[in-house]
């Protein structure tokens, strides 16, 4: 009897355990958490990390600095004040934090002194302070920070009268790169190197001139001299690839040139035995994608050479060993993020996988990594059923150990849809494309569901195994989702994302179709159900493939690019074009322009489709998704416009507006599932 009633309670337990499970919900992302920016204290005892939220009310991501042992224990906020934090860095001793937060007039620089817990804030600055970094004996700081310069004046207007309310004055720029998407009108002014005492006090300028002083800052082992990255060339804004290795003198302000080249060098590291400097870039060869190589140099310039030849991949986030014998780098292969050791003499060697999971929207590559003196590894770890959680990897330890979990206070109640890794050949040229199947929350392989092709933007980027806010609320909505990285995706080596160079959009259509296609030999897609979108780069690839064939229930075109010729010269980065993507400018390569443009294709378009766009979007402006609404509207096409108010390109940015995306093109799609008698 007391066994049946034993077996009766852990099986109702059981039942119960598993009815409170739920599928993750719009409201769920609000709940969610992340690690971002871990940085691990130079004895390797303790790490600071900005802890990443969204608030319900503010609609906005926000974050904190926290505290936590190596081993997990004693995790704790760094400080009471419930504002934004950012950019921690440790001094390097070890016994302060310096980081910035904003205050009611604009981000501050603060310092936190470990021993005692007090902080105080250094600085009162007209702009908020960016790369933040000590010198060598802890006595100085150095920082990034904008330089207000007047606007060009072209005409003088007579004073109104007192009280008189005319309208605004006029906005007057000459400058090639004047607005940014998310940003808006950028106002005149350059950035320049400071310097202030970490004990507080006055800050000083130590660059000059109208170029941007910016990036990575890095000084030299006796403190005199700081090294960044810079376009400090006559014709900078015309050569917006380029930039170049620098030093500035702490004291005189005397800045020389250490690279020379015609492409991007940038991101200095200073050796810790002083004698090398380490730095990314490339030889432009004018195309549409080049990996960013590791380059090391002698402290004045000399013998420059790359040592990351054996690896094919985009490099970044470089860190010297201890030893100054090699450094540790950031990269992606094969849709997962790495951290890898290069050595001197260009020996590649795997550290980490899965370091990711801070883009929390879609499943694109993020995340970072910090390492101790003695070689401990912290880093932002995610899979696709839990965004960046911090990990920690000991020297000769091949297995990270996960010491927060944020999330599972929520995830361990909700379903989430489980992710699969695919491959298949291309019809174009039997390359192997690599692709991932997310299926809805208790999925039943004897069903049949509606199948959506999810397309990433770009295209020089990739999506992997990581998890995502979208693909998850698709997949609860009952969608099996496919998510592919075709041609022109990055993380499998510079050919192949050079591949869409003056042919974009090209075969990488035939390879998301080969996706299809190979989805439905598997069994898990089936023709009468198949629904597409994708935004940006994925939404010229959705408007392409609806334009190439009428195989789709359903389209969902967000924040697409329809005419090339038009986007290209009105877009905020509308100088990056010509060349790297299409030869020529638009007037004198029109053809070619329009060849790629999908408006080109929209007479054949029989697809439903609801077009989307962001109201303040810069990148791919609204009257690009309005090109293709009227198309379609006049050949009566069903169609719908959804207008986004004050979203920009990143839609996602807001987290309501991230819901709205997902909720309107999952109503769609509803509208013409041929399964929906079924259920």
């Amino acid at each position: 009897m007391r066994r049946l009633l034993l077996l009766f309670l852990v099986t109702g337990a059981l039942q119960f355990s598993t009815a409170q499970k739920q599928n993750f919900s719009y409201l769920d992302i609000f709940d969610l958490q992340y690690v971002s920016d871990p940085q691990i204290s130079p004895n390797g005892e303790w790490v600071v990390y900005r802890r990443m939220g969204y608030d319900i009310m503010k609609d906005a991501a926000v974050g904190n600095l926290w505290l936590v042992r190596i081993d997990g224990s004693k995790h704790q906020k760094l400080t009471s004040r419930e504002v934004n934090e950012s950019s921690p860095r440790w001094s390097p001793n070890g016994d302060r934090i310096v980081f910035s937060s904003s205050t009611d007039e604009g981000s501050e620089i603060y310092m936190y002194w470990f021993a005692s817990g007090k902080i105080a804030k250094l600085s009162q600055l007209p702009f908020s302070p960016s790369s933040l970094a000590w010198s060598p004996d802890g006595k100085q700081l150095a920082f990034s920070m904008n330089v207000p310069k007047a606007a060009p004046v072209i005409a003088k207007i007579p004073k109104k009268p007192k009280g008189a309310k005319w309208a605004e004055s006029p906005r007057i720029t000459d400058r090639v790169y004047h607005e940014a998407d998310g940003r808006g009108y950028i106002k005149p002014g350059f950035n320049h190197i400071f310097t202030i005492p970490a004990n507080g006090g006055a800050p000083r300028q130590i660059t000059s001139g109208d170029w941007h002083h910016r990036g990575t800052l890095s000084w030299t082992k006796d403190g005199s001299k700081i090294f960044f990255s810079a376009n400090r060339v006559e014709d900078w804004e015309y050569r917006f690839r380029n930039s170049e290795i620098y030093t500035v003198e702490v004291e005189s302000g005397e800045i020389s040139a250490l690279t020379d080249r015609n492409g991007p060098d940038y991101s200095p590291k200073v050796s810790p035995d002083g004698k090398h400097i380490a730095y990314l870039g490339y030889e432009d060869k004018v195309q549409a994608y080049q990996i960013r190589k590791l380059h090391v140099m002698n402290l004045d310039g000399s013998g420059k050479r790359v040592i990351s030849e054996g690896l094919d991949r985009t490099i970044s986030n470089i860190q010297w060993n201890s030893k100054s014998d090699g450094l540790y780098v950031s990269y992606d292969d094969k849709g997962n993020g790495k951290i890898g050791h290069i050595s001197l003499s260009g020996t590649v060697s795997k550290i980490a996988d899965n370091v990711g999971g801070t883009s929390l929207g879609r499943p694109y590559a993020s995340g970072s990594y910090s390492i101790s003196k003695g070689g401990t590894i912290v880093f932002t770890h995610s899979r696709p059923n839990y965004p960046a959680e911090l990990a920690v990897l000991k020297p000769k330890s091949n297995d990270p150990i996960k010491i927060t979990a944020l999330n599972k206070a929520l995830l361990d109640y909700r379903d989430l849809g489980k992710v699969e890794e695919v491959w298949y050949k291309s019809s174009v040229d039997a390359r192997d494309i690599q692709g991932w199947v997310v299926y809805p929350p208790s999925y039943d392989a004897s069903k049949k569901y509606p199948f959506m092709v999810e397309n990433h933007g770009g295209p020089i980027l990739n999506y992997g195994d990581r998890f995502s806010i979208e693909m998850q609320l698709y997949a609860s909505a009952g969608y099996i989702v496919f998510y592919p990285n075709p041609r022109g995706s990055t993380s499998y080596g510079e050919e192949f994302g050079n591949l869409l160079y003056n042919n974009y959009p090209g075969e990488d259509y035939n390879d998301v179709m080969d996706g299809v296609d190979h989805c439905i030999e598997m069994g898990i897609a089936q023709e009468d159900q198949l629904f597409v979108t994708g935004g940006s780069a994925g939404g010229i690839m959705s408007a392409w493939i609806i334009g190439k064939n009428n195989r789709f229930e359903a389209a969902v075109v967000a924040k697409p690019v329809m005419n090339w010729i038009s986007k290209t010269l009105v877009a905020d980065n509308y100088f990056y074009y010509a060349q790297n993507r299409y030869p020529g400018q638009p007037w004198e390569n029109f053809e070619g322009y329009w060849k790629f443009s999908p408006i080109s294709l929209v007479g054949n378009i029989e697809t439903p489709t609801m077009v989307m766009v962001g109201m303040n979007d810069l990148r791919t402006p609204p009257s690009e998704a309005k090109q293709l609404y009227h198309a379609l509207k006049l050949r009566k096409i069903e169609t719908v416009l959804v207008e986004i108010p004050g979203a920009s390109h990143g839609i996602a940015n807001k987290p309501s507006n991230l819901i709205t995306k997902i909720a309107h093109t999952v109503a769609w799609f509803e509208k013409f599932r041929t399964d929906k008698g079924d259920e």
